[in-house]
């Protein structure tokens, strides 16, 4: 702004010194460029500090009948400028400095970790569980922290969603859901898929081509029956609305104390564990393979069953299949052995494991 004003002040002898009929003609040249200039914006011109500065200035100089014609401002707009000017002169909030010492970014970090992790806990909650953890905070500082982060208070806070549920549930849920397999006749069939989400493991009980509620029923028996002892561990069966499912399917489930969730209407996501592993069976075996009709189609599943269960890594389980046992294995000093490569579904997939 200083460097604008003193360029300025410069170029103010030159104009006093120039002929009155090159200034004249230099101010019809200036006042019709200000006209095209204004018709073309609509009216609307933005104007910076220094052009405030200089109009204020030139104001006293322009006489008042020429005002409208020639000053591009009304003298309401030259008062409120004033007003703004004064007003900034007298604010001193950026001189303001918050009292005590800011918070780290790891307590900040801190506060809202807890704050994710516990919905239900408050401002005062998240202070007294950092005071036991020995950092030295004041509630009010907490809820500025989670003020600026922009959570709500705990009781309007966002609860657990159907994820976390599931997440803080998954030793006791297996979920169900049906898929199709389409024969290289172009015959349907249907299958009917269990997944337990605390280990992953698949349980693929039956094909069939007309899959009605009673067939359902017993699929279901079949489970509970594989299932033995380890049924009691589950407290949670999640499926969908299907018309298949009906209040039989769901007494034998009922019978072994368990409860059934239905996920809701047009939400695969609710179910989202099952709906993974169809489409990890699609693509790593029934895109690849031929199914030839229903035998050879329980051949195939039974098959990659097989694998999924034993063989498969799992992310959710640090790569260990679901059948593996809870400690990773780990390779003893030396020469590993030999890398043996099985073949499953005819060289679909490959399996590897060391020998001696």
């Amino acid at each position: 702004m200083v460097y604008r004003i003193t360029r300025a002040l410069l170029s103010v002898p030159g104009v006093l010194l120039r002929r009155d009929t090159a200034k004249d003609a230099e101010l019809l040249v200036l006042r019709h460029e200000n006209a095209v200039l204004r018709r073309q914006l609509g009216g609307r011109v933005r104007y910076e500090p220094a052009d405030r500065f200089w109009l204020a200035a030139l104001s006293s100089l322009i006489p008042r009948c020429d005002w409208r014609r020639v000053f591009p401002v009304t003298p309401g707009t030259l008062l409120a400028w004033h007003r703004r000017l004064i007003a900034k002169r007298w604010d001193y909030s950026h001189r303001r400095r918050r009292t005590g010492r800011p918070p780290a970014a790891a307590l900040k970090k801190l506060v809202l970790r807890l704050a994710r992790e516990n919905p239900r806990w408050g401002h005062r909650r998240i202070q007294g569980e950092l005071a036991r953890l020995g950092h030295s905070i004041a509630p009010s500082t907490v809820w500025q922290i989670l003020h600026a982060a922009g959570v709500d208070p705990a009781p309007r806070r966002t609860g657990p969603g159907w994820r976390e549920f599931l997440t803080a549930q998954a030793e006791g849920i297996v979920a169900a859901d049906f898929f199709h397999i389409d024969t290289i006749t172009g015959r349907r069939l249907y299958a009917l898929a269990f997944l337990k989400h605390g280990t992953r493991k698949l349980h693929i009980t039956g094909v069939t081509a007309h899959p009605t509620a009673q067939w359902a029923v017993q699929q279901a028996r079949d489970l509970t029956a594989d299932l033995g002892s380890r049924v009691e561990s589950l407290r949670f069966v999640l499926r969908d609305r299907d018309s298949k499912y009906t209040d039989a399917f769901d007494a034998v489930f009922e019978a072994e104390g368990m409860d059934v969730l239905l996920s809701a209407p047009r939400a695969p996501r609710m179910n989202a564990h099952c709906e993974r592993v169809i489409g990890t069976i699609r693509r790593e075996a029934l895109d690849h393979v031929l199914v030839m009709n229903e035998a050879h189609a329980r051949r195939v599943l039974a098959e990659y069953q097989e694998y999924y269960n034993a063989q498969r890594p799992h992310q959710s389980r640090d790569q260990r299949p679901p059948e593996a046992p809870q400690q990773p294995l780990v390779l003893s000093a030396g020469a590993p052995g030999k890398l043996l490569r099985t073949r499953v579904l005819g060289g679909v997939i490959n399996q590897y494991q060391y020998v001696a």
